[in-house]
């Protein structure tokens, strides 16, 4: 397990499905927050790279009771934060031009909101709302309504330049093309010095794709619990797939690149 712990300088994991699963007590394996902690003492970074806000990312973590804390967090597939002694301070420069770019896109995204409201609404049971973070949010009523409703989102997203459409499971947001999981992961690595073969991405489903790549890591992995999009996307990759679902698969998946180090 050594050469992994040479050759890997930052970890990202997602956190819902992948890292986490709150049906099991704990619900992030003590097996694998041991792990995260040896890394850590040989100066490897962790990240936790989640579509949650941060709030609800803080209050899950207190409720898991981890004994490992990340280094960064990226939340809302896009924000940057760098753990201070016990807090999370922002990471302003990127976090600013986050902010920034998403309000120039969002002022030229409102004028289309209406027209998509009423095309979703005469075809589909779905619940759209606008939140902090984005003025189109979608929760469909099953992954089949999502499907056709992406296909429609997509080509609004061709319409207009810098506008991507962020899915997980049932759930959607628009987003700016420049940021995401992997975008936020490759300013974590460049914040470091990190090179990109010696990254490694975890995650489970949709939202996940965009770290998922050997752009932003030289390791990928996924979990069996994960969805069958994810799956193949990593394969095609020559990633690793572990048998084990959830915290267990991301243990798997670390001692998997150990032994492909020895």
């Amino acid at each position: 397990m050594d050469d992994v712990r040479v050759s890997l300088k930052l970890i990202s994991t997602d956190f819902d499905g992948t890292l986490h699963d709150d049906r099991t007590q704990p619900p992030v394996p003590v097996e694998l927050q041991d792990f995260l902690l040896d890394l850590q003492s040989r100066g490897i970074s962790w990240i936790i790279n989640t579509g949650r806000d941060l709030p609800s990312l803080t209050t899950a973590l207190a409720a898991a009771q981890l004994k490992v804390n990340p280094d960064f967090v990226v939340v809302v597939e896009r924000e940057v934060y760098r753990r201070n002694g016990h807090g999370l301070d922002s990471v302003e420069s990127w976090n600013r031009r986050c902010r920034n770019v998403h309000q120039e896109l969002f002022a030229r995204v409102r004028p289309r909101l209406p027209e998509i409201m009423r095309w979703i609404s005469a075809r589909f049971q779905a619940t759209v709302f606008e939140d902090a973070y984005s003025p189109f949010c979608l929760v469909a009523a099953n992954n089949q309504d999502a499907d056709r409703i992406m296909e429609y989102l997509e080509k609004i997203c061709r319409e207009i330049d810098g506008l991507a459409i962020m899915r997980n499971d049932i759930y959607a947001r628009f987003c700016h093309v420049e940021f995401n999981k992997g975008t936020a992961l490759a300013e974590i690595a460049r914040l470091l010095g990190v090179e990109r073969k010696s990254i490694l991405a975890a995650g489970d489903h949709l939202n996940d794709i965009p770290m998922l790549s050997y752009a932003y890591a030289g390791c990928l992995m996924t979990t069996a619990n994960a969805v069958e999009e994810v799956k193949h996307h990593v394969r095609k990759q020559n990633g690793y797939v572990s048998r084990a679902s959830h915290g267990l698969g991301v243990l798997e998946g670390l001692l998997h690149f150990a032994r492909s180090n020895t």
